[in-house]
């Protein structure tokens, strides 16, 4: 009896523990379309991905860019990224998917920030090539992708908080995050039945904020790059700090452990955004200095 009472006072005390936290239980599926699962993360990052093209067209206007060579720019640098980081996960594990073919199916579920981080570097790439190529304003081009790409990021955190992607470590605030559901560990490796810092939401509000203040700044700005200068400036200040609160699994290190890969990428954001605003101050409204000769004329060439 005693034993049975004792089980039942755990039980309250555990009903009531969640009741105290705002975030308690996550899920990493959406829903069921039958035996298909439609896994959250992938959900959120899709519609975040909506939102940004949309938001892109909008910036696009304000800046008095093209808005088909806008979307179609979103496009290829979405393809860009996606196939990049893709290919590098098949290379990396080559060896097991020829034993296991089907472990293919698989790929997508899986997220790492090396992924991450060659995704980025090849959509830059592609982003560059193709406004070049195009002869889009390098600068204006930044700044009509810069609110909408900090508006993407903040849906793929709200998605890698419900599938437990990037996790953060142990806590007992009371917005814990618990992640149960086995998928959870298979796909991200989140340990399961631990409250953990919800390190994902933190991101996201981060990347959410940015988004809005470029988007209002975008049509009071004093010269192209000036957005752009600020959201490297943001970003880079938003991904150190919430790095503290990441579990440091897979992360790497650097400088013999005072800081990991993505503080180290968000340092050289940062370093980037300074330079960008410091080369922006002092020059005139088309981004170059008064004394040019050529003052004005490379952004109306662009157009042409």
């Amino acid at each position: 009896m005693g034993r049975i009472l004792l089980f039942s006072n755990l039980r309250q005390r555990q009903r009531l523990q969640s009741k105290c936290r705002i975030l308690t239980l996550v899920h990493p599926i959406l829903f069921h379309l039958g035996s298909v699962l439609i896994p959250a993360y992938g959900a959120s990052a899709a519609f975040g991905v909506l939102l940004a093209l949309l938001l892109a067209q909008r910036t696009a206007r304000m800046a008095g860019l093209n808005t088909g060579q806008v979307w179609n720019l979103c496009v290829v640098t979405l393809f860009a990224a996606l196939l990049s980081s893709r290919l590098l996960l098949i290379a990396m594990n080559w060896s097991g998917l020829r034993s296991h073919p089907t472990w293919l199916l698989g790929l997508a579920m899986i997220h790492h920030p090396l992924l991450a981080a060659a995704g980025a570097f090849a959509a830059f790439v592609a982003a560059a090539l193709y406004a070049y190529w195009h002869r889009l304003p390098l600068r204006t081009t930044a700044d009509v992708l810069a609110a909408p790409v900090a508006l993407g990021l903040a849906f793929e955190q709200f998605g890698a908080l419900l599938a437990g992607s990037e996790y953060g470590t142990g806590s007992s605030a009371r917005w814990a995050v618990t992640y149960t559901h086995p998928l959870a560990a298979l796909w991200s490796g989140a340990p399961l039945g631990v409250s953990l810092h919800p390190v994902q939401a933190y991101a996201a509000i981060c990347f959410l904020t940015i988004s809005v203040f470029l988007f209002v700044w975008m049509p009071i700005r004093r010269q192209p790059g000036d957005i752009a200068g600020l959201w490297l400036l943001c970003t880079g200040v938003a991904i150190f700090v919430t790095e503290f609160w990441r579990d440091p699994e897979g992360r790497g290190v650097v400088m013999g452990g005072a800081i990991n890969g993505p503080q180290a990428a968000a340092v050289a954001l940062v370093l980037a955004g300074g330079l960008v605003l410091l080369e922006q101050k002092g020059t005139g409204k088309h981004g170059h200095s008064p004394n040019d000769p050529n003052h004005g004329t490379d952004e109306e060439a662009a157009h042409v």
